[in-house]
């Protein structure tokens, strides 16, 4: 038994759909989430400097917070760090976005797939790989969520601006046949209603990697012997590299998304 939290990583805001999706599946965890917010978007960074920044977020959960599990609730960061973060922290199991694009293909009906991402992502080994292994046969169809971090981050997610960005990104995919589209980067699944409006009436499953995550940290947690204690009263704390301002953002993102 391990009462120390789990520590949750992303840009900004997120990876609060990882967040939630591991707190409903595991409610006496405790949990820290460091949504970095000062240097979001990372999508058009270069390598190395996700790197940078990934190294001083994990760093700060694993050292400042105690955390006994790490959560990179980031795809672009796992595509650029996620070998080096569990090189250098060796004794603490890092998880990591790993592209949903397998159960998409295996699931696709029309043998054409969609996958929304941002650039570094879908320009990192972990999806090409992915992508070249599992997608034999079917035509896959990368997309940059152009705007759509930038939407989630300043609350816009809902408006006519938002459903005009989600449509210029899905409706080719749409029209080359998709019908599974894989959401690959953790911000996107805010954007889920949105999504939903324009994928109606034409036979679209969209794909959230979110709960796979939550139950690979369930896995972990017992293969390592570190679930918290019965006793053990959870608590739900919220970091920043930003200001206090954005770490009540989060918190208060966090709590509307129960």
């Amino acid at each position: 038994m391990n009462d120390s939290p789990i520590g949750v990583y992303d840009s900004g805001l997120g990876g609060l759909t990882v967040w939630l999706e591991i707190r409903r599946l595991l409610p006496a965890e405790s949990l820290v989430y460091l949504g970095d917010g000062k240097n979001c978007p990372y999508g058009s960074r270069p390598g190395e400097e996700i790197r940078v920044l990934a190294d001083e977020a994990v760093g700060r959960l694993v050292h400042d917070e105690g955390c006994k599990l790490v959560v990179v609730a980031c795809n672009t960061a796992t595509a650029a760090a996620i070998d080096s973060l569990r090189a250098k922290y060796a004794g603490v199991p890092i998880v990591g976005m790993e592209p949903a694009v397998k159960p998409a293909c295996l699931a696709t009906r029309s043998r054409v797939v969609g996958v929304l991402a941002t650039e570094r992502s879908l320009d990192g080994e972990l999806f090409r790989h992915t992508a070249a292994r599992y997608g034999e046969g079917i035509e896959v169809l990368t997309v940059p969520g152009r705007g759509f971090v930038e939407l989630v981050e300043s609350d816009r997610e809902s408006t006519p601006e938002a459903e005009t960005c989600v449509r210029a990104a899905v409706e080719p995919m749409l029209e080359r046949g998709a019908d599974q589209i894989v959401l690959g980067c953790t911000h996107y699944p805010f954007l889920l209603p949105v999504l939903k409006r324009v994928v109606a009436g034409h036979g679209v499953t969209i794909v959230d990697p979110s709960p796979a995550v939550a139950r690979r940290v369930e896995q972990l947690l017992d293969e390592n012997g570190l679930r918290a204690s019965r006793m053990h009263r959870p608590t739900f704390e919220f970091r920043t590299f930003a200001d206090e301002a954005y770490r009540r953002r989060l918190e208060r993102k966090a709590l509307e998304s129960l």
